[in-house]
């Protein structure tokens, strides 16, 4: 089972703000067969209670506990933003947007190589600027030493 696909990348998109990038972020999950349509109402609920956003332009919605029978696969979309979305009421912009479905710990490398890559400015900005999907894929979806 792949986590990540080029049919849920999307790049150079657009949202007019935090909800709509979040919503289209979930659509990639629903139209890929990843999640139920009620899933990606769960993403906005958890977004009301706890922020997903990472800092350094990137933000991980993923739903709440009670979506988790909305979950048909893992899998994970991402939403590159070219102009970014304001995430909070602090200003910061969000370029990557990294929708999360995980009914397991699938997601769990994929994770692991989105935390290297924001720690690593010219992955971040490569993923942030590129309008390559395997550029994405690349650097999300590698296998991590010691996983099976």
């Amino acid at each position: 089972m792949t986590i990540l696909s080029k049919d849920r990348i999307a790049l150079q998109a657009s949202a007019t703000d935090r909800t709509d990038a979040i919503r289209k972020a979930g659509e990639l999950l629903v139209k890929s067969g990843c999640v139920m349509p009620e899933y990606v109402e769960g993403m906005l609920t958890r977004e009301t209670t706890m922020s997903t956003y990472l800092g350094s332009g990137v933000a991980i919605p993923h739903g709440v506990y009670e979506n988790r029978d909305h979950v048909l696969q893992t899998g994970i979309s991402v939403l590159q933003l070219a102009h970014g979305v304001e995430w909070d009421t602090d200003g910061e912009l969000a370029y990557l947007v990294i929708g999360i479905a995980a009914s397991g710990d699938e997601h769990v490398g994929v994770l692991a190589n989105l935390a290297e890559a924001v720690e690593d400015d010219s992955v971040l900005r490569e993923l942030i600027g590129t309008t390559d999907p395997d550029v994405i894929l690349k650097h999300l979806s590698k296998e991590r030493a010691g996983e099976a």
